[in-house]
């Protein structure tokens, strides 16, 4: 399942300390509109090696640069295509929704429901500084749970759910289709790839060490606390992060729990482990972390009545989540739509509802038109 951009490809980008490279295209569009502030009804962004490159939205209909090497490098007839382009896109999933609605059979239409897609390629850089393909993605979701997605290496559509099979016949009966997707993937995105990695070498060398902090907060439980390690303000995105109570390695089985790797508005990301205690616990925990594109490898420990280490208990969550408003409060609206829907959906499935395979969704023919009308794929 990807759930919107930021949240995706923090889980799956590769960096340049590895020397592999990836680029991928996210677009979210939404039935209708929602009215929470930063939400719009279609956005599309492109990102290099987990960094935003570009950005379109349905509300300023204008395909910009989010980078300085991009708006330097690339001539305005790129911009031009690309902001046509993300037009057309926008038009096409405003269809397909209406046309999934209608084979899901969900006729509430004071609920909205989101449609995704995310289509990119991953290359590793060879003695000669060419790129080599390593694999490519093209996957569709719909309301946060997958629909479609293109296996490169045979060649077909994989559909994972009932409601997806009658498109991938269709998609899988076009020949041409797929050769021109498992092509884009494999050549033209590559190309791509190589040149914007080209373009923007200077910035992708950087790097960025995290900050580590260990602390405790009172828990809804009286008696407990909630132990954190937090790790902020690294880049890439790569990281081990360890919490130990007397030296063994805590799990999920201890209730350990993880935000997973997420962007801070500055182009860093952040991790948070924590896990739940007894007040009266006098083990002695340590947080470990591993950020090995930066040579950090530190480790804080934690007892049972130990101050903060040179903070408040609330302040480095409060610094972070300052860091994180000026991104994350653009997704939290979708991603939190995407949940409810999914339990909705899941809901009415339980109740013994059923869809019938419907319209087609994006059948081959009218595919093969939209794709083939942009005058540079670049614009993806």
């Amino acid at each position: 399942m990807f759930v919107i951009a930021v949240l995706v490809l923090v889980g799956t980008g590769l960096t340049v300390n590895s020397e592999t490279h990836s680029l991928t295209y996210i677009y979210t569009a939404l039935s209708k509109p929602v009215g929470l502030p930063g939400i719009h009804e279609f956005t599309a962004m492109g990102l290099l090696d987990d960094r935003m490159i570009d950005y379109f939205d349905s509300e300023n209909q204008v395909k910009v640069p989010r980078q300085e090497w991009m708006r330097e490098r690339l001539p305005a007839d790129y911009w031009d295509i690309g902001t046509q382009s993300r037009k057309s896109k926008q038009q096409w999933f405003k269809v397909n929704i209406d046309i999934l609605m209608e084979r899901m059979r969900q006729n509430d239409s004071a609920n909205p429901h989101v449609l995704q897609r995310m289509v990119g390629c991953e290359g590793e850089t060879q003695p000669d500084g060419t790129l080599r393909f390593v694999r490519g993605k093209h996957m569709y979701a719909y309301d946060g749970d997958d629909f479609l997605s293109f296996d490169d290496k045979n060649g077909v559509w994989v559909a994972p759910i009932k409601e997806a099979l009658l498109t991938k016949r269709k998609w899988d009966s076009v020949q041409v289709l797929k050769e021109y997707t498992k092509g884009y993937l494999e050549n033209e995105c590559i190309d791509w790839l190589s040149k914007f990695v080209y373009y923007g070498q200077k910035q992708l060398k950087q790097k960025s060490p995290p900050e580590v902090y260990v602390f405790a907060k009172k828990a809804r439980v009286e008696a407990n606390l909630i132990l954190t390690c937090l790790a902020t303000g690294f880049y890439p995105k790569d990281i081990i992060m360890r919490i130990r109570r007397n030296g063994r390695v805590l799990t999920a089985d201890d209730g350990l729990t993880s935000s997973d790797i997420l962007p801070n508005n500055d182009e860093t990301f952040q991790r948070r482990d924590h896990v739940e205690i007894l007040k009266s616990d006098l083990s002695k925990f340590s947080c470990e972390v591993v950020h090995e594109a930066t040579g950090v490898d530190v480790t804080k420990t934690w007892e049972n009545g130990d101050p903060p280490e040179g903070h408040e208990p609330g302040a480095p969550i409060a610094g972070v989540v300052g860091g994180l408003l000026a991104l994350v409060a653009l997704v939290a609206g979708v991603v939190g739509l995407i949940l409810y829907l999914r339990r909705r959906r899941r809901a009415n499935d339980n109740q013994g509802s059923s869809n019938p395979a419907g319209t087609p969704l994006m059948t081959g023919k009218c595919f093969l038109v939209q794709r083939f009308s942009y005058i540079q794929q670049c614009s993806r």
